[in-house]
């Protein structure tokens, strides 16, 4: 048998027509989220996966290859310092509702902690989601004493996605501490009574909804908007892919034209007007790579 190639595009044409499971629009009362052409993808990555690993097993009596359609152009959205405050307050003020009014009991305190962890390391959701306060089997840790975060989780094995430790940002680290000191993380960085969660989607649609974003802002976004500030704050290709565990060409390729020397030199060598106010240009300060949020010191 040879190459599903049409089967394939017709796969995602079918998928990307149909709402996620975990969509209850009946519920909600609002369109469902529809899946999109780069989760379809992911699906046949899958299945091609499954299927070469049967194959290698010597289960296969025929070859079969699983041709992927074209990936998807990555997405460039981040948030600016202003929509990442407006992210964070809608979290931390958010109320639990019971027929249909607002009570004082806090409800999206652990998303804001989870916003912040996001923003200041870059880290990918289930990684935050995953880590706990000491060495734990199975998942990531924070070190508190020592102020490093290993994402990977203890006896996984290294992938694609890499995960190194990474050195917590002094202004996070302090956070964390007092987050532990208060009682606020027990066991894990991210806890909603007393326990830790697998998943902030929820509680993070609902603030993307009163900071009136964009409805495909997700948590991931939190990753391209370190990635983007530590380019537009001149930070070290070198050092920012290391942060973010990514490589120099990953991080150049998506995010280095936010870098404030992007093809600085092309444009030194036209000379003339250009070549002057780009003189003017160097001397100029960039903002700091970390952002700083006006009365962060209250989220205790």
């Amino acid at each position: 048998m040879g190459p599903i190639a049409e089967p394939s595009l017709a796969y995602v044409e079918h998928r990307i027509r149909q709402p996620w499971k975990s969509a209850k629009p009946e519920r909600t009362k609002k369109a469902p989220r529809m899946v999109t052409a780069a989760a379809a993808r992911r699906e046949l990555e899958d299945l091609r996966a499954a299927i070469n690993h049967h194959r290698r097993e010597g289960l296969c009596s025929e070859i079969v290859s699983v041709v992927l359609p074209p990936r998807p152009d990555a997405r460039q959205q981040w948030l600016t310092r202003s929509e990442a405050a407006r992210l964070l307050w809608a979290a931390w003020r958010a109320r639990q509702v019971m027929r249909d009014k607002a009570t004082l009991r806090a409800v999206g305190r652990h998303v804001a902690r989870f916003i912040l962890v996001g923003l200041y390391t870059g880290t990918r959701s289930a990684a935050i989601c995953g880590a706990a306060l000491m060495p734990t089997v199975g998942r990531g840790h924070v070190d508190l004493e020592r102020g490093a975060f290993y994402r990977r989780a203890i006896g996984r094995r290294k992938t694609k996605k890499q995960q190194p430790p990474v050195k917590l940002p002094p202004r996070l680290l302090a956070h964390m501490r007092r987050w532990a000191d208060n009682g606020f993380a027990k066991k894990a960085v991210v806890e909603w009574n007393g326990k830790p969660v697998k998943s902030v989607r929820k509680g993070f649609e609902a603030a993307v909804r009163t900071a009136k974003l964009s409805a495909e802002v997700t948590p991931h976004i939190l990753r391209h908007t370190c990635a983007t500030w530590l380019m537009q704050g001149s930070a070290n290709l070198w050092d920012a892919a290391g942060f973010l565990g990514m490589t120099v060409q990953q991080l150049e390729d998506g995010y280095g034209h936010h870098h404030p020397d992007y093809q600085r030199e092309a444009i030194a060598a036209l000379g003339g007007q250009y070549g002057a106010r780009n003189a003017v240009n160097k001397m100029r300060q960039t903002s700091p790579n970390i952002t700083k949020f006006a009365d962060i010191s209250s989220l205790k």
